[in-house]
């Protein structure tokens, strides 16, 4: 069998179609690591928060895709939500955010360690179906997302979503204090599973 030769200009483009391949892989699999729309929708630990900020300065928090944080909902939300949260035999201060401060937001910890935090105007979970398993607590009704170190709670049955992430063994005191707020500021609608 004879074997055929490439032509120059045949093998160069060859190693271009190759080279850029590769290039393309590479910059994909960097951007794709990190989707701020499914990082807002679930979050799989405390969301972007900085460690010990509350013993340094206003908390850190980064942006995330909130369609709806500046709605008047959120900001009657934001209005309600208490200075204090209880977590098991602790209580929870509200930490200042530093700036740029992402709209609709909120956090709450003591002493350096993660702080719980609230996320207004999110988009709809992509984990909630029409046969997710929700809970009510005090007449809000939330799914739980449970991720790294952390469980994001959303509540999903008012005219906005809202994310609520609380570090493991922080209690009930927390979602039970959240959903009093959420109840007094935001009217109730159908939960739209799909």
């Amino acid at each position: 069998m004879s074997e055929q030769q490439l032509s120059p200009v045949a093998l160069r483009v060859s190693v271009a179609l190759v080279a850029l391949l590769v290039v393309g892989v590479a910059v994909l699999g960097l951007t794709a690591r990190s989707d701020p729309a499914t990082d807002a929708a679930v979050p799989t630990s405390t969301p972007a928060a900085t460690s010990g900020a509350t013993d340094t300065g206003p908390l850190a928090l980064s942006a995330v895709d909130a369609p709806a944080a500046a709605s008047a909902e959120c900001a009657a939300l934001v209005g309600r939500l208490p200075r204090e949260l209880p977590s098991g035999d602790r209580t929870l201060r509200r930490l200042p955010l530093a700036d740029p401060a992402p709209p609709a937001a909120a956090a709450w910890g003591e002493g350096g360690g993660e702080p719980v935090v609230l996320r207004c105007g999110m988009p709809r979970p992509a984990d909630l179906t029409p046969i997710s398993d929700l809970r009510e607590i005090s007449g809000v009704r939330w799914l739980m997302v449970p991720g790294d170190g952390a469980v994001t709670w959303f509540v999903v049955d008012r005219a906005v979503y809202v994310a609520l992430t609380v570090p493991e063994g922080s209690g009930t005191g927390v979602l039970q204090d959240v959903s009093a707020a959420v109840r007094a500021a935001l009217a109730v609608r159908p939960v739209r599973a799909g």
